[in-house]
């Protein structure tokens, strides 16, 4: 890896792509029929480096309004620093939630660039500490029928990924006839993980996860209450059976939000997502305070960067495999990574993050 001097960033070009799913979904708390990815493109020394997060539209304005300016001119080089100087310019606008995650989007489009620059890949850039991320089949959503449950998680099992999730609590009354379908579709070996996106006061989620684990041997519960509510989710962990992880933070923006999970010891795995939490420079500030806390880390979605991310994080857990992302990246992004196994393995062939944005096809999508 040679030392490229002199190399500042010489402009962003921001978009957005706004991508009806494939059918209506729904969770525990909402529902939805698009997914907008806002792309951001670093140029500079003659390479483009891409970023993105899944957000708003309005997060494409607000790059251009406040971050554009700081990131041109920049050192290519000194990411940390560009981090460091784009969360002060928006400090009245407001960090947490859209800022950060337009934060995110240019910080994973740097530190493409940088790897670029450098010519090797990103998770080489980063420092490999494993050769794959175990993934996680992820949506089952509430609005699907019995059978698209069944396919779905079937066909994720079959593909060799041994562990799935499904979406439950919009229905309370409708969900152990959604789980008996989900159990008895995927078999008894593969493990079955539920979300209830924090639709559930604190007695029904403890209720629940001994419902869960007893009746459906599920072993993962994410957000049984709002993440808003540590001590909630503090007391569904502590009063819930053994063999059932309470996870949440993938909602995490600052590192203060992480912090507060774990000093409530709210969880038995901490989420963190690289699109939100201040993309790989904030992420592998999430993965220190997690390893000295001594708990595992787990992908929140995003699977191209995500990849890349957590192939550098000691003490991961597996990666989200969420069916919009999935679909999103693979039709926007040339170079999409499937998974091998049951593991996502960065492509260490090609530099940065390995993928491309397919602008033709893309264009159909934009929406600014």
């Amino acid at each position: 890896m040679g030392a490229i001097p002199d190399v500042t960033v010489e402009g962003l070009d921001v978009s957005a792509y706004e991508v009806p799913t494939d059918q209506p979904e729904s969770d525990g708390t909402l529902a939805w029929d698009s997914t907008t990815m806002i792309a951001v493109r670093a140029r500079g020394g003659g390479r483009v480096g891409l970023g993105y997060t899944y957000a708003d539209v309005s997060t494409a304005r607000f790059i251009g309004s406040l971050l554009t300016g700081v990131v041109e001119g920049a050192d290519a080089l000194r990411v940390g620093e560009t981090w460091v100087a784009m969360n002060a310019a928006i400090r009245n606008a407001g960090r947490p939630g859209l800022g950060m995650m337009a934060i995110s989007a240019v910080d994973v489009a740097l530190w493409d660039l940088k790897a670029r620059l450098l010519d090797v890949p990103l998770v080489d850039l980063l420092g490999v500490a494993h050769d794959g991320v175990p993934v996680y089949g992820s949506a089952g959503f509430t609005s699907y029928s019995l059978d698209t449950l069944r396919e779905q998680l079937a066909g994720w099992v079959e593909r060799g990924i041994p562990r799935v999730k499904m979406k439950i609590s919009r229905e309370p009354l409708r969900d152990p006839e959604r789980l008996d379908a989900a159990r008895k579709a995927i078999g008894d070996e593969p493990e079955l993980y539920v979300d209830a996106n924090g639709a559930l006061s604190r007695k029904q989620a403890l209720e629940w996860a001994h419902r869960l684990r007893h009746e459906w041997r599920v072993s993962w519960f994410e957000e049984p209450v709002t993440s808003d509510d540590p001590e909630g989710l503090r007391l569904v962990r502590d009063g819930g059976p053994g063999g059932l992880d309470v996870a949440a933070g993938e909602y995490g923006f600052l590192l203060s939000d992480f912090r507060t999970l774990l000093d409530a010891g709210a969880v038995d795995c901490l989420q963190a997502d690289v699109t939100r939490c201040g993309g790989i420079t904030g992420l592998l500030q999430v993965a220190g305070l997690a390893a000295a806390n001594q708990v595992d880390l787990s992908a929140h979605c995003a699977p191209q960067v995500s990849a890349h991310a957590f192939s550098a994080v000691l003490r991961v857990r597996h990666l989200e495999y969420f069916h919009d992302h999935v679909r999103v990246e693979r039709m926007l992004l040339d170079g999409a990574l499937e998974p091998r196994g049951g593991l996502l393995h960065p492509d260490r062939s090609r530099p940065g993050l390995g993928v491309e944005l397919k602008e033709s096809d893309a264009e159909r999508y934009r929406v600014a």
